[in-house]
């Protein structure tokens, strides 16, 4: 009788909603499946594209996992999960983004029937991180090296890695154009690890061969006064100022004053001005530069003045744009106009100005420290070209891995098929259930070909036993063979240059695991939403609020302060 009268524990906070046990975890993994769902399709050089509208009415159309991934605002706490392995994948390597969301969903998929059955998450954790460990000690043992080759066989062999990341992508029809392209970029900003010392400048029109590439800096003409036309757009060899600084007349501060005892006073007020502006442009002619680039205005009177003198200037350039100029010519952007010595101007072999489509490109050619490069990329539609850009960026990325870490493994689902057949081996010698969780991990990691096949429209069925059959040769010959996209049956990848970096894989295989084991290692969710009342109240007492301050606080613009 006692017990029953003993007051009732309020712990949490009226409305929490909490799940727990099997049924919640359950419901995770299938939010997670979903997610993987969205872009299974976009797998692979015959993978599907995805049209994502969002509220302000901006269409993108991309393949890119890691775009559709942050595009798609996803809520649910746990599928989350799967939209941060993809950014991390995105900004650790640049391709495989869609790998990794593919092998995430397929390790909880495997894991479902498991959990159904009353198997503890731990003891798959704990599988699923000995399994990952042997496939990554796998993939290092059947990784070659690129290092030591010369620089044009490194070229070509980067080249061939770049056409495999490009071949899933819009560009893919020109991927042998492109990749020789983004190999030149990147071996032309060396070990520079700044990414954006490579910019993508788009224009619109034209044809995707119309894009080339730039060894130094190119950007767009800047705003202009009427006396830039009486510039020259042309330099070889030129001097060239970076500057900080405001080359315009600056009208007062709304609240400035000056008070005068004699009207004649405010002729001399006048002349200062125009003093200081012309003793400022007068520094900048006496440094010796031909180019003269500011991040701020240069004006119409400082446009006209460099005209008469032969002097070409563009201010509102950018900050990036600047510091690229800045790395590429040997120069130093200025903050001020006294005292600039030689040292501080940078230079290039040539200076132009150039039309690219409809637009007026600036471009610094031949630039002594080399350590930048632009890629100007040209096309039909924004979408295309915006798309383009994602496509080159994960190119750019693939190459520079490849070239620090010099190992390349086989793609075309060839290395996914090659550690599942070690695993389902190794899972023989393993004793108890992990043998059971060892195989589902390998069994999981066939979702790569078998998506290559389906989303290329073979038979997924037919050609993942024709790759099980020439893996399983005991000689070891067969550990290449991949899905051939071209005839529908299987292929050498390796001869047939389908290659993608060591890092990829590794990375992706990592983060999928740990994204597999945090899933399945939440066992209870707690969502405390407001109460609708609460929301109602809140917006209620703002809307208020800001009517009654509108009311009584305005002060008009020039009133006295009381």
């Amino acid at each position: 009788m006692s017990s029953m009268l003993q007051p009732q524990i309020i712990l949490l906070k009226e409305g929490t909603d909490t799940s727990q046990g099997k049924a919640q975890l359950v419901s995770n993994i299938n939010a997670c499946t979903a997610v993987a769902d969205v872009v299974r399709t976009t797998l692979g050089p015959r993978g599907m594209d995805k049209l994502i509208h969002d509220d302000k009415g901006s269409v993108t159309i991309s393949n890119d996992g890691a775009t559709i991934m942050k595009l798609l605002d996803i809520v649910h706490p746990a599928a989350k999960i799967l939209v941060d392995i993809a950014k991390s994948q995105d900004s650790e390597v640049g391709d495989g983004t869609t790998t990794v969301v593919l092998l995430a969903g397929e390790f909880l998929k495997e894991a479902k029937p498991f959990i159904e059955d009353g198997v503890h998450p731990q003891n798959l954790i704990r599988s699923y991180r000995t399994a990952s460990y042997l496939a990554i000690e796998k993939i290092k043992e059947l990784a070659v090296s690129i290092e030591g080759k010369s620089l044009e066989e490194k070229k070509t062999l980067l080249a061939k890695c770049a056409a495999t990341t490009l071949s899933s992508k819009l560009i893919g029809g020109e991927k042998d154009f492109f990749a020789s392209i983004v190999v030149d970029a990147v071996i032309a900003i060396g070990d520079e690890d700044r990414l954006n010392m490579i910019g993508i400048k788009k224009v619109s029109g034209g044809n995707m061969r119309d894009s080339f590439l730039v060894s130094g800096v190119a950007f767009k003409k800047t705003f202009s006064y009427a006396g830039f036309e009486q510039q020259p757009k042309k330099f070889l060899n030129p001097k060239i100022l970076l500057l900080n600084i405001e080359l315009e007349l600056k009208s007062e501060k709304e609240n400035a004053e000056i008070r005068l005892s004699d009207p004649s006073q405010y002729q001399s007020i006048v002349d200062a001005e125009w003093n200081i502006i012309y003793d400022k442009l007068d520094k900048c002619v006496q440094s010796g530069a031909k180019v003269v680039l500011s991040r701020l205005a240069i004006g119409d009177l400082a446009t006209q003045y460099f005209a008469d003198r032969d002097i070409f200037c563009a201010g509102r350039v950018t900050e990036e744009d600047l510091q690229r100029v800045a790395a590429a010519t040997g120069g130093t952007v200025q903050t001020s106009i006294n005292n600039v010595i030689d040292e501080v101007l940078g230079t290039c072999e040539c200076f132009e100005e150039k039309q690219v489509g409809n637009e007026r490109f600036n471009i610094f050619s031949g630039c002594p420290s080399g350590r930048t490069a632009t890629i100007v990329l040209r096309g039909g539609a924004d979408q295309f070209i915006e798309e383009a850009e994602r496509s080159l960026h994960d190119a750019i990325m693939i190459v520079r891995r490849a070239l620090k870490n010099s190992t390349v493994v086989a793609g075309g689902g060839a290395i996914d098929m090659e550690i599942s057949r070690y695993l389902w081996q190794k899972a023989r010698k393993i004793t108890g259930k992990s043998q059971l969780f060892i195989n589902s991990y390998a069994k999981a990691l066939e979702v790569i070909p078998r998506q290559l096949c389906d989303n290329a429209g073979f038979d997924a069925t037919d050609v993942l036993n024709k790759l099980r059959q020439k893996h399983a040769l005991p000689s070891g010959e067969g550990a290449l063979y991949g899905v051939d996209i071209n005839t529908g049956g299987i292929a050498d990848s390796f001869a047939n240059f389908v290659w993608e970096p060591a890092v990829v894989k590794i990375n992706a295989i990592n983060a999928a695991t740990e994204a597999a084991c945090l899933v399945l290692s939440v066992d209870e969710t707690v969502k405390n939403p407001k109460s609708e009342s609460a929301q109602g109240e809140a917006a209620a007492s703002a809307m208020g609020g800001r009517g009654r301050g509108g009311g009584l606080r305005g002060r008009g613009r020039g009133m006295r302060r009381r």
